[in-house]
Parts: C-alpha cells; sequence; structure tokens
C-alpha cells in the first residue's frame, strides 16, 4: 500500500495544476460570462426546487428535489466533516476562506454543467434517458471528442469508490468505540475488516435497487441527517458565541499569511482549500450532472438553477458550521492526527463529552447516505464504456471496495480520489466551457420568458 500511495501522491502534483486553471480560471470566466445572472435567481432555484414548476409528464426519472437530495446525499457527507478538518489540520484556519472562494465559484459551475446534462440528455443500450458529462461531450461536441468522454468515465470509475466515506467512517466508530480496549473478548479480532463487511452488506441492500431506490432513501436521509447535523453545530455555536467572531477574523487574517508555517506557504493554503473544496461540492468533476441528467424537467435552466444550490447547502452552509466548531472549541490545536478525529474532538469538548457519540451517529447517516448515492455514478460510467447490461456489475466491484477501504490509510484514499478527481475535472471543464455559449442563449430564453411571467 505504501507503493501505491507514494505513486498516487506523486502525480498529484501535475494534475492539480491543471485542475487549479480549469476550476478557478475556467469558473471565473464562467461566473463573468453569465454576468452573475444564476446568482441572482437565487430564490427562483429554490421556488424550482420546492415543485412549484414540477411537471409529471415531462421525461426523466426524478423530480427536481429527488436530483438535488440525491447529488447532496453524495456531497454533503464525511467531505464536510473530516475533508473540512483535514484542510484545517494541512493548512491552518485560512484554508476555510479559499474553500469559500471555490465555493462561490462551484456554483457557477454547477449551474452550466448540469444545464447542458439536460441539454444534451441520450440513451443508453437498453433506451433509457441518460444525461451526464459523456453524453454533453459527444452530443454537444460531436464524435471526434468521444476519446474526452472515455477519459471521463475511465477516471470515474475510480474517482466514485466510496474509499473515503468508508475510511472516515471505520475511523470514526474506531475512535468512539474503541473496540480492542472496551470489547477485549473478542480477543485480535480485525475490527476495520469487520465494519467494512458489515458495509458492505448494508450498502448492497440498497444500490442492488436502483436509482429511484437511491433518490427515495437519499431524499429521506438527507433533510434529516443535515437538520440534525446543523443543529448540533448551532447549539455549540450558541454555547460558545463569543468565540464566533475571533474564529471568523482567524479565517480570515490567516487566509493570507504569507508567513505561515504551513509546508509550501500562502500557495500550500491556497491549494489545500480548492482540493478540499472540489472535493466537498466536486463542482466541475462532472459528477452531480449524471444525477441532475435524470430529473423529469424540459427546461435545462431550470435544473441548473437548481443544482447551484448544492455547493451553498453543502460548502457554504455546512463546511462553514463544521470550521466554526473545531475553531472555537480548540479542537485543531489539539488534534495530532489527520481526518475526523479533530471533528471528534471538537464535538466531545463542547457538548459536555458526549458529543463524540453524538457526531458517530450522524457520521452514520451522512456515511450510508453517500454509499448509496455514489455508486449510481461508477455504473453510468462503465455502462457508457460497454453498454447498460454490464454496467450493472460495478455496484459489484464498489460493494467489494468498501472492505478494501475500511483497512486502507487515509492518506492513500485521500490520495487516490484527489488524483481520480483532477482527472475527471479536465475533460469535464474542457467541454463545460466549449458549450457554455449554447447554456447562455438558453439562459436568455429562459430568464426573459421568467421575468414576463412575474411582470
Amino acid at each position: 500500500m505504501h507503493a501505491i500511495n507514494d505513486f498516487l501522491a506523486s502525480l498529484i502534483p501535475y494534475t492539480e495544476w491543471i485542475m487549479l486553471v480549469l476550476i478557478i480560471g475556467g469558473g471565473l470566466f464562467l461566473v463573468a460570462y453569465s454576468k452573475l445572472l444564476p446568482y441572482r435567481y437565487f430564490t427562483h432555484a429554490i421556488a424550482i426546487t420546492r415543485g412549484k414548476y414540477d411537471d409529471p409528464n415531462d421525461p426523466g426519472e426524478v423530480s427536481h428535489l429527488q436530483a438535488l437530495s440525491s447529488a447532496v446525499a453524495a456531497t454533503v457527507g464525511l467531505g464536510n466533516i473530516s475533508g473540512v478538518a483535514i484542510a484545517i489540520y494541512l493548512g491552518g484556519p485560512g484554508t476555510v476562506f479559499w474553500i469559500w472562494v471555490t465555493a462561490l465559484i462551484g456554483m457557477c459551475i454547477k449551474f452550466y454543467s448540469c444545464s447542458l446534462a439536460i441539454m444534451f440528455r441520450g440513451e443508453d443500450s437498453d433506451g433509457q434517458l441518460q444525461g451526464g458529462p459523456m453524453y454533453y461531450i459527444t452530443k454537444g461536441m460531436g464524435a471526434k471528442a468521444r476519446p474526452l468522454a472515455v477519459f471521463f468515465c475511465l477516471a470515474g470509475l475510480f474517482g466514485v469508490l466510496p474509499a473515503f466515506t468508508t475510511n472516515q467512517f471505520t475511523q470514526t466508530l474506531m475512535g468512539v468505540i474503541n473496540p480492542d480496549e472496551n470489547i477485549a473478548a473478542l480477543g485480535d479480532f480485525n475490527w476495520k475488516l469487520g465494519i467494512g463487511i458489515v458495509l458492505s452488506i448494508v450498502t448492497s441492500f440498497v444500490i442492488f435497487g436502483g436509482l429511484k431506490k437511491i433518490a427515495k432513501v437519499a431524499t429521506a436521509l438527507v433533510p434529516f441527517m443535515v437538520f440534525i447535523y446543523l443543529f448540533a453545530v448551532v447549539f455549540i455555536m450558541a454555547m460558545n458565541a463569543s468565540a464566533i467572531f475571533p474564529s471568523l477574523k482567524l479565517i480570515f487574517t490567516e487566509a493570507f499569511n504569507f508567513k505561515t508555517a504551513v509546508q509550501g506557504g500562502l500557495w500550500g493554503v491556497i491549494i489545500i482549500g480548492i482540493r478540499r473544496a472540489v472535493f466537498s461540492n466536486e463542482a466541475g468533476v462532472g459528477s452531480a450532472p449524471m444525477y441532475h441528467g435524470q430529473s423529469k424537467t424540459t427546461e435545462p435552466i431550470q435544473e441548473g438553477l437548481v443544482a447551484m444550490l448544492g455547493p451553498f447547502i453543502d460548502t457554504i452552509i455546512v463546511c462553514t458550521l463544521t470550521a466554526l466548531v473545531i475553531i472555537l472549541s480548540g479542537a485543531y490545536l489539539d488534534a495530532e492526527t489527520n481526518g475526523i478525529t479533530m471533528t471528534l474532538i471538537a464535538f466531545e469538548k463542547s457538548l459536555f463529552g458526549l458529543g463524540d457519540v453524538l457526531l458517530m451517529v450522524i457520521v452514520a447517516a451522512f456515511a450510508l447516505s453517500t454509499l448509496f448515492t455514489y455508486s449510481y455514478y461508477g455504473t453510468k460510467c462503465l455502462s457508457f464504456l460497454t453498454n447498460a447490461k454490464i454496467g450493472k456489475y460495478y455496484n459489484h466491484i464498489y460493494i467489494l471496495s468498501i472492505t478494501f477501504a475500511a483497512v486502507a490509510s487515509v492518506d492513500l484514499v485521500v490520495n487516490l480520489i484527489d488524483l481520480s478527481f483532477a482527472l475527471m475535472v479536465i475533460p469535464n471543464m474542457i467541454a463545460v466551457l466549449y458549450l457554455a455559449p449554447q447554456v447562455n442563449l438558453a439562459m436568455k430564453s429562459y430568464f426573459l420568458k421568467a421575468k414576463n411571467d412575474t411582470a
């Protein structure tokens, strides 16, 4: 495993530069190119999500809310709890500022990419309507661009493996229960392996049920788990209200600290923030368009607006609250290990010694919802590369990878996901930037219509 980890780590510096240019540079271009119109229709996006404009006769498999819930279920998870902790551990509180910047840009990227997912839908080998980067690459850019779509799908097969979620969930259970000491009767039982096997079994019951079952479970789990987590975080902040402003101040001052001791200096802080933000909301990666492409709608811009809410929910809101709890509790000064341990310390210190148990329960809901939804991405990638019947076998690979990830090191899984996500960004962002003029034409027409309807 050490050899694999070293190999992945050696590749990341090359791909992260490309990712930086495409996500930040390309994203800023899209923000300017859109003339901020998507942001100005934020409340309209909420109305669409609530079902105000739903038409059950529209083509597609799931509603706007179900598509958003499924996409958010895949992103609002351990990336927002332990991903933020990893960012602060590696780069200090200043990384949070760069997470915010990337998320705001990511909202616009999600708008364009998920609009394209509806605009250029295709059919799989079974004749089922499909959407996602592989379809807007081939149908929007033409047959000559198919190698880009193939490249995206190959990277996606690894990028959507549940390595990070499984690893951090296992770490949480081991840290809270400490079975080696508290359940000594079982001797040298491999607890990580056992947890991985149980997670594999539980996940298989849902993912083999198909998209509609995944969407149904995600729609039920996501609002509940977000509410419980936000309630706990807000309670901690209320108990430490006097520390909120100093914590926010620390984020801003450290974001531009040229004398930071972090490896890589200020540039290192920025890179870490961008990496973790991309992992948190997946803007530019191309995974969310695969869900949003299944929405029951004929209006691409509507789905783009709904998708735009994703980075706002999972990064601007959830990541910020997580970061504040970690900073105001002082946990970022106490943690000696990378990952979710830092967040566990913050909750335990802030909730009368019981916070780590509560977080374990919350993490279980986050982890399961992410595990249930991520498999769908890999199935679509393999289906595009082969056919729909073979694509379904990805679920078997996915289930087996859960057990492997439970016993792997956090450094290995973080490097695997970072590299895979960076490789997925390349073909996806090339296509989004190339096809952006077509989104602008549709956007101009849709917003003019929306303005006339409300006049």
